[in-house]
């Protein structure tokens, strides 16, 4: 066996005689200053340690191919009308896709953005396969013109008035001309306005009498809405008590139609016996009309990860447009790419990476405006956006696990003139490049290395000085001693 001396002398930690030690003041002021300078460095290292460090790099973007990226939009458009509002999609892939529907929803607005209704046209438009009748004979003019001045006799004066505003240069309403004008001769002749008085056809010239269509919001030609005699708005969700015409436009569609606007009229001396197909009929020609020229239009698409284009307009395939009175000013109260940061994420996102989240939603409380005069009309708002994917990931386990992916963008803008329809364009352009940001957790040994290394050197440091002091006066008093000598 090994004796108790042997191993005595692999002792690191030797004892001196506490007989031999001595105390001082210098000592005890050095103790002091090193336990305090022991807790300072201990707390920094601590802090250190909890605190969250990350590596950035840049990488190819490693998406899947096939892998969509979704678009959240929130904007209001003061004077486009949720009628013929449209989200168009395209990209350089040849994809194209219009008014879309299933994702985006629309609100009627006032000028103070302020809604005035619930969801404006929940489904698509019906599509027009007829817009008039081929006539090669002459026909008469069946309807009434209306002006500023008789427009409110008439609506007073007629349980159900049905006007056409339509332009002499649009297409459409020559198309429709034919069919409307026999149409109308033909309920004037059934309904006459002197003797049963319960519907009357008109027309509005809206080349000239601007003002009375405006004040209808009307933006496409030609509009055939249908007034009914009374209060102009329902209690039932704020809708105006007035329709817009989506039917087909040949004679026997519109005439049809009519007699189902008519039956529900009451007349003491006649009743009309209407099959159920023209409820039907009814049902899919007629949506509520605008209450005002504004739409706030919100949802989300679906798009290719590749170069393309959101694009809102004025859009109808049985409608023309004046380019001059269409204005796509907006509002922009969210643009973002990506999923939906919720609020506890994006504090997650902030606390691993402070730089994060501030460019994810850069169009947030923009306001675009393009204010229509006699030089500045036909103005179309463009928005070019790079999107930039960043991904932050954790090597906390064994294995790296992805926290988030956001999508951060820059967007510059710009108004120009167009001789076509004014569009209010996001062409956005995602970046082959990605952000990799990687949390990286500091190691527990690492940081109980440190601890002990800031105690022992701190403890060796004090030492030293104490010894370096001790020696010090003990010279300073042999020099006082060998002077008294």
């Amino acid at each position: 066996m090994i004796s108790s001396n042997r191993l005595k002398s692999v002792d690191f930690y030797r004892k001196i005689p506490r007989d031999l030690t001595e105390a001082s003041l210098s000592g005890a002021g050095l103790s002091i200053v090193a336990a305090l300078a022991m807790m300072f460095l201990f707390g920094m290292e601590l802090n250190n340690y909890m605190q969250v460090r990350t590596t950035t790099s840049v990488i190819v973007d490693n998406s899947l191919d096939g892998e969509f990226l979704r678009i959240h939009f929130n904007m209001s458009f003061p004077a486009l009308s949720c009628e013929f509002a449209s989200v168009d999609v395209s990209d350089i892939l040849g994809t194209n896709r219009l008014n879309i529907t299933k994702t985006v929803r629309k609100y009627s607005i006032d000028s103070n953005l302020k809604s005035t209704g619930s969801e404006f046209h929940p489904g698509p438009i019906p599509k027009v396969l007829n817009h008039g009748d081929d006539m090669d004979e002459e026909y008469g003019e069946g309807s009434v013109s209306l002006t500023s001045e008789t427009f409110e006799r008439f609506s007073q004066q007629y349980p159900i008035l049905v006007v056409n505003f339509y332009a002499p240069w649009c297409y459409w309403s020559n198309r429709l001309k034919p069919s409307w004008e026999k149409a109308a001769k033909i309920i004037k002749e059934r309904y006459d306005p002197d003797v049963d008085g319960r519907i009357i056809m008109g027309k509005v010239d809206c080349t000239e009498q601007g003002e009375l269509c405006r004040r209808h919001h009307i933006q496409g030609y030609p509009s055939v809405r249908i007034f009914r005699k009374g209060s102009d708005v329902r209690d039932n969700h704020g809708h105006h008590d007035h329709e817009s015409y989506y039917g087909e436009r040949d004679t026997e569609s519109i005439v049809a139609a009519m007699e189902t606007y008519v039956a529900p009229v009451p007349k003491e001396h006649q009743k009309l016996a209407l099959e159920d197909k023209s409820n039907q009929t009814e049902v899919i020609s007629k949506r509520p009309a605008p209450l005002t020229g504004g739409c706030r239009i919100e949802g989300f698409v679906r798009v290719k990860k590749v170069p393309g284009n959101l694009i809102i307009t004025a859009r109808s395939g049985s409608h023309s447009f004046d380019p001059s009175l269409i204005n796509v000013s907006h509002y922009i109260s969210q643009f973002s790419f990506g999923k939906k940061l919720s609020i506890k994420m994006l504090s997650e996102v902030q606390r691993l990476t402070p730089y994060l989240g501030k460019s994810h939603d850069r169009l947030t409380g923009r306001t675009y405006i393009a204010k229509h005069g006699e030089t500045d009309a036909n103005i179309t708002i463009e928005h070019y956006i790079q999107v930039v994917k960043t991904e932050v990931t954790s090597l906390r386990s064994s294995t790296e696990s992805k926290l988030l992916e956001e999508y951060e963008y820059t967007a510059h803008s710009n108004l120009m003139e167009s001789t076509y329809i004014p569009v209010a364009k996001f062409h956005y352009e995602p970046a082959p490049m990605q952000v990799l940001v990687t949390e990286v957790p500091r190691s527990f040994s690492h940081f109980l290395t440190n601890i002990c290394a800031i105690i022992g050197g701190v403890f060796t440091v004090a030492g030293i000085l104490d010894s370096i002091l001790h020696n010090t006066f003990r010279l300073m008093k042999k020099v006082e001693i060998g002077k008294n000598f």
